[in-house]
């Protein structure tokens, strides 16, 4: 590549800066991760006590609980079988906790090390209530919903200065119709965080300016908002990378392009000087409650925790499903960035409300979906 610097040469060598994304429905062709732990960095464990207002020894602990809670739910889920609501990590007591409906499976899930609570709907009721509602047209005023398996029901969030308008109620009520609702408010609605060309970092197509989501062999995977198929793509030093392969948005929030032309893929996310850069040895799925990274080429190295799973997203553009949400900051030109937990790839940066200086809220496509709908494998260390 063109120049050395650890920074430039990340990304030019496609490392993983920034994320927004959704929910996996396919299966990840990731390789799994290795059996030996890596201990976490210093870097990253300087971002969390920064970030999360942690201690060194709290964010040790955490990622442990963390990588315990995540191997936990998914024998969780096995055992609960149909009765499975859903799951949460709790940060404060570093436990899983596991609704289920049907006090029979109690024993069978507390066999497994998660914490048990009883539940009226289970979780197949619940994803099917809100797929009723996706199917619905959702008015300006109605920013997002999805599944909470800690209120067990599908929460609904409508903007505040907007609660009280005709659209919003006639949702709400055909909401409500499809089954257990709960709504809750938000001062702004979310946007994508694509950028025009501002100079500086990652990658550019036409005059928008995104970031790279994490390494796959051939190539690289962001949001599909960035840039449609068959858009050229450029690096940070204005050299040709390639293509965008395949491009879903609204609906989906994501794409991927192929690498070329001396560029080339390493299982890495840029750390951008806040913290070391992060191997990324797999894509377990970290569970909600649970804290979590995002790189970006605008606000760079963020930290946060997972508020809610199979979240839609209303945008102007058009509703995107199964999203993740997160408490973690960002702003234009982070789009695409990739999301970590550990070293566990999760998603691609897709929108948002808010800012790095007042705080806010961003949601992440989940990148075991964009595997299996491409038919990419993660690059992992």
């Amino acid at each position: 590549m063109r120049r050395t610097t650890v920074i430039r040469t990340g990304l030019s060598a496609l490392l993983v800066i920034g994320a927004w994304a959704t929910a996996g429905l396919v299966p990840a062709t990731a390789a799994p991760s290795p059996t030996s732990e890596a201990p976490a960095s210093a870097g990253l464990l300087s971002a969390m006590q920064k970030d999360l207002g942690l201690t060194k020894g709290q964010a040790e602990a955490r990622l442990a609980a963390e990588k315990t809670a995540t191997a936990v739910d998914g024998k969780a889920r096995r055992a609960a079988g149909p009765a499975y609501g859903g799951s949460w990590f709790n940060a404060d007591s570093g436990t899983l906790t596991v609704a289920v409906t049907t006090a029979g499976k109690a024993d069978a899930v507390r066999a497994t090390g998660a914490t048990v609570r009883l539940v009226e709907h289970s979780a197949r009721q619940l994803d099917a209530a809100k797929a009723k509602i996706d199917a619905l047209s959702a008015p300006a005023g109605v920013a997002s919903w999805h599944v909470d398996p800690k209120a067990n029901k599908v929460v609904v969030n409508v903007v505040t200065a907007q609660k009280n308008d005709n659209d919003v109620r006639s949702f709400l009520a055909r909401a409500r119709q499809a089954g257990p609702v709960t709504v809750e408010e938000t001062a702004t609605a979310p946007q994508t965080f694509a950028a025009g060309t501002v100079g500086g970092d990652p990658y550019y197509t036409g005059n928008v300016r995104c970031s790279i989501g994490f390494s796959v062999y051939g190539g690289f995977v962001t949001a599909g908002h960035c840039g449609q198929a068959g858009a050229g793509v450029s690096g940070w030093d204005g050299s040709y990378i390639g293509n965008f392969q395949g491009s879903s948005f609204p609906d989906n929030d994501y794409a991927w392009v192929n690498v070329g032309s001396g560029w080339w893929t390493v299982p890495v996310v840029l750390g951008w000087g806040s913290v070391s850069d992060q191997l990324v040895r797999g894509s377990n799925e970290a569970p909600i409650g649970a804290s979590i990274c995002r790189s970006g080429s605008t606000t760079h190295w963020r930290c946060g925790n997972v508020l809610a799973k199979n979240e839609t997203v209303n945008y102007s553009q058009g509703a995107v499903h199964q999203m993740t949400k997160t408490s973690v900051c960002a702003e234009g030109g982070d789009s695409g960035g990739s999301f970590i937990s550990g070293d566990q790839a999760q998603g691609v940066t897709s929108g948002g409300w808010g800012n790095c200086s007042s705080g806010g809220e961003t949601w992440y496509q989940p990148v075991n979906e964009i595997l299996g709908r491409y038919g990419l494998t993660l690059h992992t260390a």
